[in-house]
């Protein structure tokens, strides 16, 4: 019975537990495989690292209100955040690595960027 490699189906020669007729092949379909298996975790990383930067451009001084309408034109997703913090008072802020929103009355949000400890 002929074996054939799992990248290019070409005829494998050679051990019998072979499944790949040269390194290339190896490394291609491993790389292939990766890539779908890590397709989901990409696309959240880049909606993370954009809300990021959105916080990060329109809170240059640590701490300021803003509309929440002016973070949706922008393209920030309310939907993704690395984490919470929830205060004594029971607010609960949202975080995009360090840089975090609490939402408030009248479509405003409050942007603040925690510091390092």
């Amino acid at each position: 019975m002929e074996r054939l490699c799992l990248d290019c189906n070409a005829v494998i020669n050679g051990r019998a537990d072979k499944k790949f007729c040269d390194d290339q092949c190896r490394t291609n379909y491993n790389n292939l495989k990766r890539t779908e298996d890590n397709s989901f975790v990409n696309e959240v990383n880049r909606i993370l690292k954009k809300n990021r930067a959105i916080l990060k451009t329109k809170n240059p001084d640590g701490k300021i209100k803003v509309k929440r309408e002016a973070l949706l034109r922008k393209g920030f997703d309310f939907n993704y955040h690395t984490h919470s913090y929830a205060t004594q008072k029971g607010q609960v802020y949202f975080f995009c690595y360090e840089q975090g929103y609490l939402s408030l009355e009248n479509g405003e949000v409050l942007l603040v960027k925690r510091e390092d400890k």
